[in-house]
């Protein structure tokens, strides 16, 4: 009888397995650093712009810590207190988008990094790196969340006007503002964050390994999730450009930079929505609002139900008739840059189908994140009015109007994009070599 040798492992290969696992966490945790840094500075700034940094009792990190935790989707508590014969309320419910899109940008582009070393990838490599990225993340919005708390005295002559200021100070009554990061929602919606934006990611690179399954997909997903990634960009850089116009010629040049750093998306994507037809229900009332365009806090104040679209806007200033033309010329150019990356196989209709989906999904993402509920409250019982010195900012939008009328705009312009470039030669798909490896050097 023939013996067996037993098998013996290669002493190298525990090693090689423990250099691919470190380097990986490696990756993710740079993606995480990126991510982090990149929203903690562009919040930093956007907060020191809007003078937070002059708030009493060191109040500014922890600011800033709350906007990082509002822009990945947590969830921050406002509270509030007056005494006995005084009350306060709050509530703010809104994204600081400039930032969310900075930490966004930074994370994927990281993330991204090392799959570009390779054509295809394996389905649990891919997993692998996306799950050690959540974890990670998860850990530092964590961290970021404990940090995201503080209270602090509101001067209440600010706030209710000097006489009134003076009653609450006789009565003892010192409106008081706090807040706090609320953990378990912010894990949650953390998680949901993180696992779009890498996903997202995926989705617009060009370059990225994917498993072998999933390279069938790239074709007509992906030259189309690049093109909405420019859409929206576009109008950041248009709103960029704008804001640093205002600021130079209008005045007040920290405000508009606080605008441009913490909410630009917040005012330049509504205006996509507004030019393909959408439609907001709002309001803005009493002494508190947010940093807004006076063109839309004027439409906002003009009823106690206002509906801002173009002709309510135009009301007020004629120019944003402008918003539709720009709409379409953005729109039409995305649909040509799809058409330009897509095989030259690809039929018309199909151009018209997968913008018209890819715009309409894009809307159902982003105009959801463009909506405001910001309101404080002080009343007096001895006063009698519950209402008073208070102020509010509502913005909700028309969504799923907003998502139709996004496909129909998608579909004209794809079919207008694939006729414009159909006699360009098309960069057709990325071509994966048959030698190439299916996952990094170190698992071979």
């Amino acid at each position: 009888m023939s013996r067996q040798v037993p098998q013996v492992p290669h002493p190298g290969a525990a090693h090689s397995g423990a250099h691919h696992a470190a380097r990986a966490w490696g990756d993710a945790l740079l993606a995480v650093v990126a991510g982090v840094a990149a929203m903690a500075v562009v919040a930093a700034l956007g907060l020191w712009a809007a003078g937070a940094a002059d708030l009493p009792g060191g109040a500014f990190p922890s600011i800033v810590a709350a906007v990082v935790v509002m822009a990945a989707g947590g969830s921050v508590e406002l509270a509030g207190d007056a005494g006995v014969l005084a009350g306060t309320e709050a509530e703010l419910t809104a994204m600081p988008l400039s930032v969310t899109l900075a930490g966004a940008l930074a994370t994927g582009a990281v993330f991204l990094r090392p799959l570009r070393r390779h054509a295809v990838t394996s389905a649990g490599e891919l997993l692998g790196r996306i799950a050690r990225t959540t974890v990670l993340w998860l850990g530092a919005l964590a961290a970021i969340t404990a940090l995201a708390r503080h209270s602090f005295t509101i001067d209440a002559s600010d706030i209710a006007g000097d006489i009134a200021g003076d009653i609450l100070d006789f009565l003892g009554a010192t409106p008081t503002l706090g807040f706090r990061a609320d953990l378990g929602r912010t894990l949650l919606f953390g998680l949901l964050w993180v696992l779009g934006v890498l996903l997202v990611a995926l989705l617009v690179s060009r370059t990225a390994a994917l498993p072998a399954r999933l390279l069938r997909l790239q074709e007509p997903v992906r030259p189309a999730a690049f093109a909405m990634l420019l859409l929206v960009l576009a109008y950041v850089v248009i709103g960029v450009l704008t804001g640093l116009v205002v600021a130079a010629t209008r005045g007040h040049p920290a405000d508009t930079f606080a605008v441009i750093l913490l909410g630009l998306p917040n005012v330049v994507w509504p205006a996509l929505g507004v030019g393909i037809g959408g439609a907001w229900d709002g309001r803005a009332e009493g002494p508190f609002a947010l940093p807004m365009p006076r063109i839309l806090d004027a439409v906002l104040r003009s009823s106690p139900e206002a509906t801002v679209d173009v002709g309510s806007l135009a009301e007020q200033d004629s120019r944003a008739w402008w918003l539709v033309p720009v709409a379409g010329v953005l729109l039409l150019g995305a649909a040509c840059v799809m058409s330009l990356r897509s095989p030259a196989r690809t039929r018309l209709w199909q151009h018209a189908v997968h913008l018209g989906v890819a715009f309409a999904l894009t809307m159902l993402v982003i105009v959801p994140l463009t909506r405001v509920s910001a309101r404080y409250g002080l009343s007096m019982i001895i006063i009698g009015d519950v209402d008073a010195f208070s102020g509010a900012v509502v913005l909700r939008p028309h969504l799923w109007a907003m998502v139709g009328l996004a496909l129909a705009w998608g579909i004209v312009a794809g079919l207008l994009g694939g006729l414009l470039t159909s006699r360009v030669r098309r960069r057709g798909p990325v071509q994966v070599p048959q030698d190439a490896p299916l996952q990094p050097p170190e698992h071979r």
